[in-house]
């Protein structure tokens, strides 16, 4: 799977993307249709410390799929939104035959 990495108000960490892709490695075996993944970090400075948003877009047959969540750190906010594309990803699974 090819993943594309989009830093909006910080600078590209080598960190975060390493711990996208071991998230997103798990997916690509559990689910082979997955095709690409775009993936977006921004902080946004706030008051009560959660400007840490992650989204991920997923591209696959059909619909692409598409998740965000924030977080007080980056990695909550991945762990969170990989788990709402898990979700979603076994709902599209279940909808796709084999002729």
């Amino acid at each position: 799977m090819q993943i594309v990495y989009e830093y909006v108000n910080i600078s590209a960490s080598d960190r975060l993307e390493n711990y996208v892709e071991e998230k997103l490695a798990i997916i690509s075996t559990k689910y082979p249709f997955v095709i690409r993944g775009d993936v977006f970090f921004k902080k946004e400075n706030r008051h009560d410390n959660t400007g840490h948003l992650c989204t991920i877009r997923l591209s696959l047959k059909g619909p692409r799929i598409h998740a965000s969540s924030e977080g007080v750190n980056f990695e909550e906010a991945i762990a969170e939104t990989i788990r709402d594309l898990n979700d979603q990803l076994e709902k599209r699974k279940s909808k796709i035959r084999n002729y």
